[in-house]
């Protein structure tokens, strides 16, 4: 097995290159098409990292990763499984390209916050609800006295 290698791509300008010893990959059999062959051949590929340990991410590209994919991890490993072909080739080829595209936008920086202001129109229309809201609680109040 080689290398995997993430394209460039934001916060990781020369792309990223994970060593094939530190990519597990698992084969079992696959619950798709492929008729009686589905019984007999392990087709399913399930490829995984650990984050934590990987020497591929430097560690603000580890503690964005770590954050950006919390829900798909366990512990610290990040695991791929693909089962959409019959041959097993063909599903370590798309396991590993999942796993770049996962990881290139994991380590992506978070896009800056641009502040805006509140448009003139909206401005109005909230000072009108709150008139508006005034006046119902003002109507609310005993009658005056007078």
């Amino acid at each position: 097995m080689d290398d995997l290698r993430a394209p460039p791509g934001p916060g990781a300008p020369r792309g990223l290159v994970i060593p094939a010893g530190e990519l597990i990959e698992r084969f079992s059999r696959s619950s798709g098409p492929g008729g009686q062959h589905v019984n007999t051949a392990d087709s399913r590929v399930q490829l995984s990292l650990d984050l934590a340990t990987t020497t591929a991410l430097d560690e603000s590209q580890r503690t964005r990763a770590l954050q950006a994919l919390a829900a798909r991890l366990s512990g610290s490993v990040l695991t791929v499984a693909v089962e959409e072909n019959r041959s097993q080739r063909r599903n370590r080829a798309t396991a590993r390209q999942r796993l770049a595209d996962l990881l290139r936008d994991a380590v992506a920086p978070p896009a800056p916050r641009r502040p805006t202001r509140p448009t003139l129109g909206s401005r109005r229309r909230r000072l009108q609800h709150e008139r508006r809201r005034a006046e119902i609680k003002r109507n609310r109040r005993r009658p005056d006295l007078d």
